[in-house]
């Protein structure tokens, strides 16, 4: 038996392929040998005798097979365009208005502002979480290939990552060389909880990150970075990979993707009413039977939406 780890350009091998194998000495000639080897399926299940087998990632996956598709992976990050349009076009409030109206009331990432004035976000999460700040864990978990940097590494053009820091803001949770790798990768933006550090930097970069603010402590002040497409907690909203995020200057909500439709079409036709009655306020008419409108009002906004 030869291992040899991964040699460079190495591919992902399937059943059929024929693998060959030699050691040489070029100076002297001296040979191994050639050993040539038919790749086959097993039909042996690993049975967890075999002690601690590699850790493989969809990171990984890709990279082996060269791209997603070819690794039999779904498009990462993909919003239906149509619905990724619609969802530009609602307010944040107004779609926390419709997941109140269903009941959802806990959608909402508090305290985080956005670093860029105007700047809107729409995606989907990619999750990342960080631990509180311990020594020992850090060494064994901070340094080298962690969590936050295979986390950035591996966002997909319009995901959003998502990070819980427990609204510990006194330590960055990222800074401006990870936001140019997300936006390398065609990240729609960040969301922490936590703080940011070369913020003006990031700014200049031009991803949108909402945070908890500035700070220009490093990451293990505070934190461990621990895991990453999991379920997390960020500004008291659960957040699930794949979870539909929507920020702009009123904050950031999290929209479960079964319900981002009705929810999405519901706001856009709450704005298209709240514009018209705008629209009368400023001509001079009292909001009392017009916000919200009455049933004179009603037929007077139903009968200007038929006539167009």
């Amino acid at each position: 038996m030869i291992l040899t780890g991964t040699p460079a350009g190495s591919s992902v091998l399937v059943p059929g392929d024929i693998v060959e194998v030699e050691v040489d000495v070029p100076a002297t000639g001296a040979s191994s040998g050639r050993l040539v080897t038919t790749v086959i399926q097993g039909d042996t299940p690993f049975d967890g005798r075999l002690g601690s087998l590699p850790a493989v990632d969809d990171l990984q996956r890709t990279e082996a097979w060269g791209s997603r598709e070819a690794a039999g992976l779904p498009e990462a990050g993909g919003l239906d365009p149509e619905l990724r349009a619609k969802l530009e076009k609602a307010p944040t409030a107004g779609l926390s208005a419709q997941l109140r109206k269903r009941g959802y009331n806990a959608t909402s990432i508090e305290g985080v502002r956005t670093n860029i004035p105007g700047a809107k976000i729409v995606g989907t999460a990619k999750t990342l979480r960080f631990v509180p700040g311990r020594e020992d864990l850090f060494r064994s978990h901070g340094g080298g290939y962690n969590a936050q940097k295979r986390t950035f590494d591996a966002v997909a053009p319009g995901e959003i990552i998502v990070i819980e820091a427990r609204g510990e803001r006194g330590s960055g949770t990222l800074g401006d060389i990870l936001a140019l790798r997300a936006q390398a990768r065609g990240a729609a933006g960040v969301v922490t909880d936590g703080g940011v550090r070369d913020f003006d930097a990031v700014a200049e970069i031009g991803l949108p990150v909402f945070s908890q603010g500035a700070h220009p402590a490093v990451l293990g002040r505070k934190h461990v970075p621990w895991d990453y497409d999991v379920t997390i907690a960020c500004g008291g909203a659960t957040v699930q990979p794949g979870d539909i995020i929507v920020g702009d200057g009123d904050g950031v909500i999290v929209i479960p993707p079964a319900l981002a439709e009705e929810v999405v079409d519901e706001a856009l036709a709450q704005e298209d009413e709240d514009a018209w009655v705008a629209e009368q306020v400023a001509a001079g008419h009292p909001v009392d039977g017009l916000f919200p409108m009455n049933a004179q009002w009603r037929a007077k906004y139903q009968a200007t939406r038929s006539d167009a």
